[in-house]
């Protein structure tokens, strides 16, 4: 099968598409896809993509991602099926999307409520051309939708019948934990980016009361800006991310937080971060929204806090009880071998791609 990827980024870069497609084609046989990757954007472009100005760049750079669409729509027909993960192109109609959709069977992945027209603080000034209602005209062209949620999927089936729940999901061979050394001080972990910071900022008060204890670290991977209110004297690591060192950074935390406010764009998140803990045996401490509710079982495989007293409860309970840590953490990482490992769930992605390239365009 022969299967044309419309993806947004560079390979190896944002988890929409890490986790949701690059992964499962490593997983699957050797062969059984002729995979043909084109981002919208290239590495350099994508490297200012979320930082302010640079306005000529920027749109230097959409200009030759939109030449890049029309050689695509171009060439579709030479292939069997057509993988769109979020949107073809970002501004406008979903002109670009209708026109692939004429030329090949289009499976269009929905990983979050891209629907809501949520836009980064650095890019405010474009999105009143977003037009995030093409989204729904979307799902209703596609010859199967792919969603990461149930929520997503209720959202989808409003528009269209063919719509399946295939979870965002983790290479547990991959996410291989290393043996971990219980004594000393306890590391409290986020891991994100810096267009995502904003939601462990939600509890900056449970976090400056937490790390009052001197055996407390925080260490923040995705924003080396990350700034605590008034932590004065508190252990407080902040790098960016790497995906060269990400597997080893998520390994130096004994507990990981997902804090989330209480809303439909938090409702269509698919849980990857409290899954990236759970796989390296660290116990996630998640907000009780959207899927998080599915993944997390409190007391069970992870914690669930909603107000501050919680959080801060959550975080010393964990702190002072290194057993309960290797307990919550044995059945985290079980969790998502169990029901969330990408070997799993890569022969679904090949079935989906496979039914929807038999769909007549």
């Amino acid at each position: 099968m022969k299967a044309l990827f419309i993806l947004g980024y560079p390979p190896d870069t944002v988890p929409s598409q890490r986790f949701r497609c690059e992964q499962w084609l490593r997983l699957l046989p050797k062969g059984s896809i002729d995979a043909h990757i084109e981002p919208l954007v290239t590495s350099s472009a994508y490297s200012i993509l979320y930082e302010t100005g640079h306005l000529g760049h920027k749109a230097s750079a959409v200009l030759k991602g939109l030449l890049k669409r029309v050689s695509a729509i171009l060439r579709a027909r030479q292939f069997d099926v057509c993988f769109i993960g979020r949107e073809a192109f970002p501004l406008g109609p979903a002109l670009i999307e209708r026109l692939l959709e004429r030329r090949v069977p289009v499976v269009y992945d929905l990983d979050d409520a891209v629907f809501l027209g949520d836009v980064s603080a650095a890019n405010r000034s474009i999105g009143r051309f977003k037009m995030p209602g093409k989204i729904a005209s979307i799902v209703e062209m596609a010859a199967i939708t792919t969603a990461g949620n149930r929520w997503l999927a209720d959202w989808a089936r409003q528009r269209s019948d063919r719509v399946e729940i295939i979870p965002t999901t983790i290479d547990v061979d991959l996410y291989s934990p290393p043996p971990r050394d219980r004594r000393g001080s306890v590391t409290v972990g986020w891991s994100g980016s810096s267009t995502t910071v904003r939601n462990l900022h939600t509890i900056d008060g449970a976090l400056v009361r937490a790390l009052q204890s001197e055996r407390l670290a925080l260490s923040v991977v995705g924003d080396a800006r990350f700034v605590l209110p008034d932590s004065a004297g508190a252990a407080i690591r902040a790098k960016n991310w790497s995906e060269s060192t990400e597997l080893v950074d998520l390994a130096s935390f004994d507990m990981g937080l997902m804090p989330l406010p209480d809303d439909d764009w938090s409702r269509g998140k698919c849980g990857l971060k409290a899954l990236q803990y759970m796989a390296m045996t660290v116990v996630p401490i998640v907000s009780p929204v959207g899927v998080n509710t599915e993944i997390v079982r409190h007391g069970e495989n992870g914690l669930v806090a909603s107000r501050e007293d919680e959080w801060v409860d959550a975080i010393q309970r964990l702190a002072s009880d290194a057993e309960l840590r290797v307990h919550l953490g044995e059945r985290a990482r079980a969790t998502v071998a169990e029901g969330y490992s990408g070997r799993d769930w890569a022969p679904k992605f090949f079935d989906v791609l496979e039914r929807a390239a038999s769909t007549p365009v």
